[in-house]
């Protein structure tokens, strides 16, 4: 087993995070004991940030300690994943519109302290102001205006803050190819952030593009 990033381990073309509630798993994943420490499998189907791991990834700015913005953290499986890699020192403000998935993410919240659950609408950023500056903004979330959800959420970002980006073309314009929606969402990226990497990830999430984004000064 080797760490391929901070908290991030590969095993035998597996990816794992060290299982920060023992002995649970949140979504069905397999968990996997070596020398005495679980870990937990990331199944890079079910998570965009998993897939773009597997698709090449090279710059992970989710780190030990981090603060992190989470928007479109529906039940909670990728949200789970960072929880192990920032650990108990650090936190994470999973956004979610949905009361439905809201309530699942309630019960991940109820062992997993770290992560701090906000029903609100990524779209009204002043609806959960209080969460102050953070490292990360994560973006997931499944509407035509992602984009600009994204540049909106910007003002949470310390100084030179990352950006990590899932497009999704088929909720944006179902006509456009993706590679065109790709480069209109680029463009308007552009306006708050600059990217450092784009990562097709399509062989996990048809039509879809990860991207990591670092906040202009």
């Amino acid at each position: 087993m080797r760490e391929i990033f901070e908290g991030v381990y590969e095993l035998k073309g597996r990816i794992l995070t060290k299982n920060l509630d023992k002995g649970k798993k949140v979504y069905g994943e397999k968990l996997i004991r070596i020398d005495g420490e679980e870990y937990r499998n990331w199944d890079p189907t079910r998570s965009k940030l998993g897939a773009a791991i597997k698709c090449g990834l090279k710059t992970m700015p989710i780190k030990k300690g981090g603060k992190i913005l989470y928007l479109g953290a529906a039940t909670g499986t990728t949200v789970s994943h960072l929880s192990d890699i920032v650990g108990k020192e650090g936190e994470i403000y999973a956004v979610e519109v949905a009361p439905h998935s809201m309530k699942r993410l309630l019960q991940l919240c109820e062992t997993r302290e770290n992560i701090i659950p906000i029903l609100a609408d990524a779209r009204n950023p002043a609806e959960y102001q209080e969460v102050g500056k953070v490292d990360v903004v994560y973006e997931d979330v499944s509407h035509p205006e992602q984009a600009s959800i994204m540049n909106k959420n910007s003002v949470f970002l310390e100084k030179k803050g990352y950006g990590l980006f899932a497009i999704k073309s088929q909720c944006i314009d179902v006509i456009k190819s993706p590679l065109q929606v790709f480069k209109e969402v680029e463009k308007e990226l552009s306006e708050k952030y600059k990217i450092k990497e784009k990562i097709d990830i399509d062989r996990y999430e048809k039509a879809h593009r990860f991207l990591v984004l670092r906040k202009k000064e």
